[in-house]
């Protein structure tokens, strides 16, 4: 959100009445379509949500040097916040109408520093398992030649919205 309180052209919070009326996959599917506005955070820190099916999300993103930590490489928390979004979303889109999730733990492993030169990355994020109060789910981000930055898993609580 600007210092006027606006946010970013193409980005919004969709009204939770509305949430409430779509299932987890026509809700995250109009976002990746462009029909639903993308949420903020995508902007602040340059990702998108590019695909999703029951079970699976796909994220976008291109590190960049604003997102350097003291040492020089992108701070570790860029990459744990497309892991637990994949890994939440895939959770998210086999959810029924009415319902909706809160990530209780994500686990990250970093295995490459990221740069604003390592390109643009995918988080795409596969559901473990998803029962009536509990879903888990796991994530990779990955460059553009398949190689692995970092992978994780998240826990998500589900619960009625």
């Amino acid at each position: 959100m600007s210092e006027s309180g606006e946010f970013p052209a193409g980005t919004g919070v969709v009204p939770l009445e509305q949430v409430r009326t779509l299932s987890g996959l026509e809700f995250l599917g109009g976002i990746a379509a462009g029909r639903l506005p993308s949420p903020p955070i995508g902007a602040v820190l340059g990702f998108r949500l590019v695909e999703v099916m029951h079970g699976r999300a796909v994220f976008e993103g291109q590190p960049q040097s604003a997102f350097y930590n003291p040492l020089g490489a992108v701070h570790g928390g860029w990459a744990m916040t497309l892991l637990d979004s994949c890994a939440g979303c895939a959770v998210h889109s086999t959810l029924a109408a009415g319902q909706g999730y809160t990530s209780v733990e994500t686990k990250v492993n970093f295995t490459r520093p990221l740069s604003a030169g390592s390109g643009p990355l995918r988080a795409e994020g596969q559901v473990i398992s998803v029962g009536r109060r509990i879903g888990t789910a796991e994530g990779r981000l990955l460059g553009a030649d398949g190689r692995v930055y970092a992978h994780g898993t998240s826990t998500c609580l589900i619960f009625a919205l």
